[in-house]
């Protein structure tokens, strides 16, 4: 329904017979597609956030149609003519700053879109970004299913040796899956670092290690390696369609840095300073192995370990010992409370508000004179339908009609992967997650 609307909205920009302006072209193409817009807002949120095997389903059966029905709107030639005409006599509308922008970006949009292109080469781009919108949606698939698939299943006590009592809770907890007595360790951030970091079984963390690089590079149903090639050359092949010669100027070309010498100079400066840094922590940390017999070479999977040693050591510094200071609850509190002294927002949390999972938590944002502003979630733990990392999107998009005055404020979230709390003990958090 969503599709059928847009395509009327569009054909009526089309069809109108005036002369092509701001206030009949660009402003119904701004405020085009509404219903689509919320329906995919909110379901390609949810497939990140909350997917399972049927959400997973309708992605691959609706992706072919939106981006069929995106390019029919960006390849459309009548309809680029209308923009382009807007466009090139924008000095003559009287626009104001906001509608500048919003004409140079619907025009730049369409032009890297491929509206220029012959129609040979946009039947060509239409195949180009069909078949990519599936390999992204089966790519992030496969690396859910193989973070899900690994568990490392611990059964003798001597191996949990140097791990904190809330990490091995956590662990115990996690026998959940049909392992009772056992400990459990997957590949999700708050089992997966703890362990790296505090395990003294080299072994076992290499293999956890190993797990979690080689996710989805394992030649198995479940491997993206083909994915990712054909990806690479769909782009090169797209980016050479719009005029660019690698895929880094097309995606650079409408961004800050503008061009790949421009990144790899910014890399280069930070490499000058970070990488005799790096090798500094390098050698503190091969010091505490070599005093202890280790008798090995630093590798990947020791590094979370034995920087520990080295902050232990050098500034007698126990991260553990620390989070107890930093449970969520404190930290999200101390965040809104430093919003409120900026900018005299508060933040109260809705009870009743209707979410798409029992640990995500809902809050209404006020300016300082009362005003509803938004909705803000809150979605802190791993879970088997949630993909790894930490992210911010949006339900509902933030937009003001001129014409009618409405105004529509923003419901956003906030998606992370924090230690889930246990019924006796709190969430708590470490440096890196309260930078989160």
């Amino acid at each position: 329904e969503g599709i059928r609307q847009h395509d009327a909205e569009i054909a009526a920009i089309i069809a109108n017979p005036e002369t092509p302006t701001f206030k009949n072209a660009i402003e119904p193409l701004e405020f085009s597609g509404m219903l689509l817009t919320q329906v995919n807002l909110i379901f390609s949120s949810l497939t990140e956030a909350e997917t399972n095997d049927e959400l997973q389903a309708i992605a691959k059966e609706i992706s072919p149609k939106l981006t069929e029905h995106y390019d029919n709107i960006s390849l459309n030639g009548e309809l680029f003519a209308r923009i382009k005409t807007v466009y090139e006599n924008r000095d003559k509308e009287n626009l104001d700053t906001e509608q500048m922008k919003v004409l140079e970006n619907h025009y730049k949009d369409f032009v890297r879109a491929g509206a220029l292109l012959s129609e040979e080469d946009k039947a060509t781009l239409r195949e180009i970004n069909k078949e990519l919108a599936m390999l992204s949606i089966q790519y992030g698939d496969n690396a859910l299913a193989e973070s899900n698939a690994f568990e490392l299943v611990i059964d003798n006590e001597t191996d949990l040796a140097g791990l904190p009592e809330a990490v091995v809770t956590a662990a115990d907890e996690a026998a959940a899956r049909n392992k009772a007595g056992k400990w459990v360790f997957t590949l999700d951030a708050p089992s997966r670092i703890p362990f790296l970091q505090y395990a003294d079984n080299r072994n076992l963390r290499e293999k956890v290690y190993k797990a979690y690089i080689n996710k989805a590079d394992n030649d198995n149903e479940f491997d993206n390696k083909e994915i990712v090639s054909k990806m690479v050359n769909l782009r090169l092949k797209k980016a050479n369609l719009l005029g660019f010669n690698t895929y880094a100027d097309f995606a650079l070309d409408d961004r800050m840095a503008k061009t790949d010498a421009n990144v790899n100079d910014l890399i280069n400066r930070v490499w000058t300073y970070a990488i005799p840094r790096a090798k500094e922590e390098v050698a503190d940390m091969q010091k505490i192995i070599d005093a202890e017999g280790g008798g090995f070479k630093l590798a990947p999977w020791d590094w979370w370990y034995y920087a520990e040693k080295v902050r232990k050591a050098k500034y007698d510094l126990n991260e553990d010992e620390l989070k107890p200071y930093f449970s969520l609850d404190n930290v999200r509190e101390g965040a809104f409370m430093v919003a409120n002294k900026l900018y005299g927002i508060t933040i109260t949390e809705l009870k009743d508000m209707p979410v798409y999972h029992p640990d995500v938590r809902a809050f209404e944002v006020k300016d300082a004179d009362g005003k509803h502003l938004a909705v803000f979630y809150t979605d802190y733990f791993p879970r088997a339908g949630k993909r790894a990392g930490a992210w911010m999107t949006s339900y509902k998009d933030q937009w003001i009609d001129k014409q009618t005055g409405e105004n529509s404020r923003p419901h956003v979230s906030v998606v992370m992967n924090f230690t889930k709390p246990t019924e006796n003990k709190p969430a708590l958090l470490t440096f890196n997650e309260v930078e989160t």
